[in-house]
């Protein structure tokens, strides 16, 4: 637990089950530009709920609004039932990581951290146990604005988890660390998750994406593309696939065919098959007589099935590679 002594924060998360973060009908417009669009939906405690859409989407603008940074042009979006601006103490009741530059450069790690503890009635030796906690402590006298980007997200970090909140909120949390900095941030995500805590956290990096959140709200456009357990979106991704390994490729693929399935022949030998299930591929192998070697079903990556639901909310495409074939061979 990251409790400081004997002193609770004035509210803590709710039984498991209660929604901490709820979107309704929320809509933010700058001048022509429909940021968000009509969104709803629900961020549940004790699990990590992963953010998702390609840029432009929407989710820092919905952040910002979950925080009272920007005012919806309609709709509504509350922390437990209430505004962020009613929060009496707020950084006890919601911790956030928005933009980890948005420090004093001239202040030290400590001081930037001491300012938010005072002022938010927090005592002083939390300051440095969340130092501790994030590996800032042999720099906690050096000023932020010398900080690297992967300290200063480190030092972010720290001020979000300072009130010891039970809602906690980062954008791009892992931006700038390195490989054990990112592994850190999951296992620190996953355990505040475990504690009972609000966890909502957005990030461009699928596969990190695909071993910390629980769940996933998946926007394109400012609107609601899906919100869903991550297992669920994988078992439901055209992408998935059956990986089958005969020594009669031949008339496995016409009994397939024929019941409607869609193969493909890969390099090494095997067949990757489309809409039918292993149980179904097997019943039909045994009745053509075909032996089997493999028999595997092979779920989608989550980056597959969110490049799958977001392909027509993309709206920054870049143009294909040209190859050196197309380009006439020349360099």
């Amino acid at each position: 637990m990251l409790w400081f002594g004997d002193r609770r924060p004035p509210h803590r998360p709710n039984p498991e089950g209660t929604t901490m973060i709820e979107a309704r009908s929320l809509s933010k417009r700058y001048k022509d530009k429909l940021a968000v669009d009509n969104l709803t939906f629900q961020v549940r405690p004790g699990v990590v709920t992963g953010f998702l859409g390609p840029n432009g989407a929407g989710k820092s603008t919905t952040m910002r609004m979950i925080m009272g940074l920007d005012a919806p042009t309609s709709g509504d979006v509350t922390v437990d039932g209430r505004h962020y601006h009613d929060l009496g103490w707020p950084l006890h009741e919601v911790g956030a990581l928005l933009e980890a530059k948005a420090i004093h450069p001239g202040r030290s790690a400590r001081a930037h951290l001491l300012m938010l503890a005072e002022s938010n009635r927090i005592p002083r030796r939390r300051v440095d146990e969340v130092l501790e906690l994030v590996g800032l402590t042999s720099v906690a006298g050096r000023r932020a604005g010398k900080f690297s980007l992967g300290m200063g997200q480190r030092l972010g970090i720290a001020g979000a988890l300072l009130g010891d909140p039970g809602v906690l909120l980062f954008d791009e949390p892992v931006n700038g660390l390195d490989p054990d900095g990112i592994r850190w941030v999951r296992n620190l995500l996953k355990g505040l998750a475990r504690e009972g805590r609000t966890v909502f956290v957005s990030s461009h990096l699928m596969s990190e994406m695909a071993l910390t959140a629980d769940e996933v709200i998946i926007i394109g456009r400012g609107r609601l593309i899906a919100q869903r357990p991550v297992g669920d979106l994988l078992d439901q991704s055209a992408q998935r696939f059956v990986r089958v390994r005969t020594p009669q490729p031949d008339i496995l693929v016409a009994a397939l065919d024929g019941a409607g399935a869609t193969v493909g022949r890969e390099d090494d030998g095997s067949l990757t098959v489309r809409g039918m299930d292993a149980t179904a591929i097997g019943d039909l192998a045994a009745r053509v007589q075909a032996v089997l070697h493999e028999l595997s079903p092979q779920s989608a990556s989550l980056e597959e099935a969110y490049m799958e639901l977001t392909e027509e909310s993309i709206e920054y495409h870049g143009a294909q590679p040209m190859v050196a074939a197309a380009a006439g061979g020349n360099r």
